[in-house]
């Protein structure tokens, strides 16, 4: 037993707050991921990652599924059983390797594929493969000369973060189809004076929408600016609305009291980068 309570107390928490995973983008510490996402749609069984390592270090990373329900304003949170409308695709889906070892540079692929798919009620079908990496050493720190500590010494630790990516994994069963409408824009501004664009993304049908948000500015005069471009925009069923602060070029470039701002929502999804949806913002002095 410990004869510090407190540094105990304080090392549990720590560990606890450290067993809950840090996620990133697909390109994140020494860890990439190509492609960024997997559907399954169609006659289409089988997908390939290629998992690379661009650190420094030698690393293993395991491999596992975890589940995500989508906020309204687009933060994934962890769950264990799915929303009303939502469905799990991870027991329709196998994956080899669950564990890989990667050298600085090198490359692995991952299999991934759809199984059973034909049985499956007409719908889309999400889960997210977790890539986690492990640690050589204890991730939650280790004692040392414990034996020759005193309570009021406390307890020494070393402290390793654990980092992971995370991609989503989706099965389309049936005829699958969406629809998108912008609306509620409105121009704001943060604590800096920084201009921003507020906007809600309105998903309809029963697949899930990703794309990209493109903004113009178009001046009184015609001429048109790009001033906001963000890629991977998605709405996850079952939700059927999305809130989004949008980041804009600063006034140095663009004056945000006249013309308009024209908001572009394409898909990403497909072949070719079709417009989904689009809207205007009528821009007023005092904006």
């Amino acid at each position: 037993m410990f004869s510090n309570s407190r540094g105990f107390l304080k090392l549990f928490t720590l560990s606890l707050s450290l067993l809950l995973p840090t996620f990133y983008s697909v390109n994140a510490q020494d860890l990439q991921l190509l492609p960024m996402r997997v559907v399954f749609e169609g006659s289409n069984q089988v997908e390939v990652l290629n998992v690379i390592n661009s650190g420094a270090d030698t690393s293993t990373y395991s491999i596992s599924f975890i589940q995500y329900r989508m906020t309204e304003n687009g933060a994934m949170e962890s769950i264990t059983a799915p929303d009303s409308g939502q469905q799990f695709a991870d027991k329709n889906i196998r994956y080899f390797p669950r564990k890989v070892r990667l050298a600085p540079g090198e490359a692995q692929a991952v299999k991934v594929q759809v199984y059973r798919a034909s049985q499956l009620a007409p719908g889309e079908y999400r889960s997210h493969l977790y890539f986690k990496k492990e640690m050589d050493e204890a991730p939650f720190g280790t004692i040392t000369d414990q034996a020759d500590q005193t309570e009021s010494e406390g307890i020494s630790m070393q402290i390793v973060p654990v980092f992971g990516i995370t991609i989503p994994v989706i099965i389309r069963a049936g005829a699958a189809s969406a629809q998108v409408e912008l609306s509620d824009l409105s121009l704001v501004r943060d604590e800096k004076g920084n201009s921003l664009l507020n906007l809600k993304l309105n998903r309809t049908g029963n697949k899930s929408v990703y794309g990209k948000l493109e903004v113009q500015h178009i001046a009184p005069t015609g001429e048109k600016t790009q001033v906001g471009l963000v890629k991977g925009v998605a709405v996850y069923t079952p939700n059927t609305a999305r809130t989004f602060l949008l980041s804009l070029a600063q006034e140095a470039v663009t004056n945000y009291q006249a013309g308009k701002l024209l908001v572009v929502y394409r898909d990403m999804e497909g072949n070719k980068e079709t417009v989904l949806a689009q809207a205007a913002l009528q821009l007023e002095s005092g904006n």
